[in-house]
């Protein structure tokens, strides 16, 4: 069984390569990669290095925003996060490697950001594409942070950039999957542990995280009635996570029944699949992410991120470690993550 430090090494370097394994698959259709590779996908990186997306780009910059945040405070505040976040967000967004082909709700909330706006201001309230939780490992691979905390950051961090209450949740979720894994909850318990986050948390409203004014707009009355649709639009897409675990068909497209991973509920949704699929055969169930219609990049991300918390860095192969792009900041940064 992997320690805690190799779990957190074996989530961050999977969300990479996962990240890097999907991303020539990203806008192919389900024929067309199972034509060009075995199921259950493609086994190996492409190129030296091995080119990861605004994926991994986006978890670098929660997990230095995070690290930072926690150097010298007794707690984790919004206070001292947000602006954090927004600084590597606004770092990420003026980067000359900022090449990826990166989601329109990050660039768009990011320039409003650079304008001088407030993030409540600049934040997409309509959107909740899987940028929001894409990124949100770093916020699972820590300790000393109580659940309210977790829950709060991991929202925060999305609602910089997507303001609907589903991004929210779906970030949330993403959040304690990684961190349930990681602390050892077996996977194939994972969907209900998940679901029961999900009902405990309907109608928590994180004010001291998300501000009193957010909720305020199209989607409900109340801030309980807002944050309430995006964790049922959670459980919805668990209830279809249930169906295709019963399933258990390991040849089709995994977003036949989960979705196709644009959005954020669907793209943890079908990484889930995808990790419970191969529990014990982590490249496997990177492969069966990547090979996926709809955003493979996101999907495999996710994937790595959650079964690399449980079989830590020896569930990939060496030769990855060295071909990786960001190895170095990947390993700096999984270092301050478990302290």
């Amino acid at each position: 069984m992997a320690g805690n430090a190799e779990r957190v090494r074996g989530s961050m370097f999977g969300l990479a390569y996962g990240d890097a394994l999907g991303a020539p698959t990203e806008f192919l259709s389900y024929a067309q990669i199972v034509r060009r590779y075995e199921l259950p996908g493609p086994m190996d990186l492409e190129g030296t290095p091995a080119l990861v997306t605004d994926d991994t780009q986006m978890g670098l910059a929660v997990a230095h925003a995070l690290i930072d945040a926690r150097a010298g405070a007794p707690a984790l505040t919004a206070d001292r996060f947000a602006p954090l976040v927004i600084e590597r967000f606004l770092a990420w967004w003026d980067s000359p490697d900022n090449t990826r082909a990166p989601g329109h709700t990050c660039m768009s909330a990011c320039a409003e950001l650079a304008a001088g706006r407030t993030w409540l201001d600049a934040t997409r309230r309509g959107s909740k594409g899987c940028g929001a939780n894409m990124r949100v490992t770093p916020l699972g691979l820590v300790d000393h942070l109580d659940e309210a905390a977790r829950c709060g950051a991991a929202q925060l961090q999305a609602a910089v950039t997507h303001g609907h209450p589903t991004a929210l949740a779906a970030s949330d979720l993403t959040a304690t999957a990684v961190y349930a894994l990681r602390t050892g909850v077996p996977i194939a318990e994972l969907p209900a542990h998940l679901r029961a986050h999900a009902e405990a948390q309907r109608e928590v409203y994180r004010a001291d995280w998300l501000g009193e004014d957010l909720w305020r707009g199209p989607f409900a009355d109340t801030p309980e009635g807002f944050i309430a649709r995006g964790w049922d639009e959670c459980l919805g897409v668990l209830d279809r996570l249930d169906r295709a675990l019963r399933e258990r068909d390991r040849r089709s497209d995994p977003c036949h029944v989960t979705g196709a991973g644009w959005i954020a509920e669907e793209s943890l949704a079908t990484a889930v699949l995808c990790v419970a699929l191969y529990p014990d055969d982590p490249r496997s169930a990177l492969a069966r992410a990547a090979a996926t219609s709809g955003d493979s990049d996101s999907i495999a991300a996710l994937a790595g991120a959650m079964i690399g918390a449980v079989h830590g860095l020896a569930g990939w192969p060496v030769e990855w470690l060295e071909r990786i792009e960001y190895r170095a900041e990947l390993s700096e940064v999984s270092e301050a993550l478990r302290m």
